[in-house]
């Protein structure tokens, strides 16, 4: 069961999400606050796997909260909502560590793939923000990481799948490997690249076009 903390200040909009995502049988949202630091007192107390936040509210904003929460609990997932259709917004979220960005316009059918996504290591942007956004993310990315960093063939691969925006599962079937093992790779990869996460891993694919 994924257990899922709301982070919203519009209690009506809150409802709704809750309506949404319980839907599918394997999400509860077990926790709802209205601003950042609502969110955080509640995982001083409370644990969750998944988080989905508002980016405007009172007190502590999403980006904010993003930033913190991910500092003290990095395994948490996190996906922001907003109204807005602003880049600024987007970048921000993922530069303190979220892992997606959707719309509050999207379907609800795409809002429970995000939590799915989101849990198995992937990256949702929703579309009209992703066209602005992955330029701007590629134009920003750091240099830091070598482009001829002492990569295997395996992990050149999953580095390429984990450009293309696959998830864990989807690159253990590609490549015939365990779940665990595909994990303990981009861990390997993240080290020898060194990369913060995920996300930087993706952009970094995609920068200097790694393929088999």
């Amino acid at each position: 069961m994924i257990r899922v903390l709301l982070v919203e200040d519009q209690a009506i909009v809150r409802q709704g999400l809750k309506v949404i995502l319980e839907q599918d049988e394997n999400i509860t949202v077990t926790h709802e606050a209205d601003n950042g630091q609502h969110a955080l007192d509640i995982l001083e107390k409370y644990m969750v796997d998944f988080i989905m936040m508002d980016v405007r509210m009172p007190v502590v904003n999403g980006i904010e909260a993003t930033r913190k929460i991910k500092k003290q609990w990095p395994e948490v997932k996190i996906l922001m909502l907003t109204t807005f259709n602003d880049d600024e917004y987007a970048l921000q979220a993922l530069k303190e560590g979220a892992n997606g960005f959707l719309l509050k316009t999207s379907e609800s059918t795409k809002l429970i793939d995000a939590v799915y996504s989101c849990m198995s290591g992937g990256l949702t942007i929703h579309e009209e923000v992703a066209a602005k956004v992955m330029p701007r993310l590629l134009e920003r990315s750091s240099n830091n990481a070598a482009v001829n960093v002492d990569l295997t063939s395996r992990e050149l691969t999953i580095t390429r799948l984990v450009g293309e925006g696959k998830t864990n599962k989807e690159i253990s079937e590609e490549l015939y490997l365990s779940i665990g093992t595909v994990k303990n790779n981009i861990t390997q990869i993240l080290q020898k690249t060194g990369l913060r996460d995920r996300t930087q891993l993706a952009i970094f694919a995609v920068k200097h076009e790694i393929g088999d």
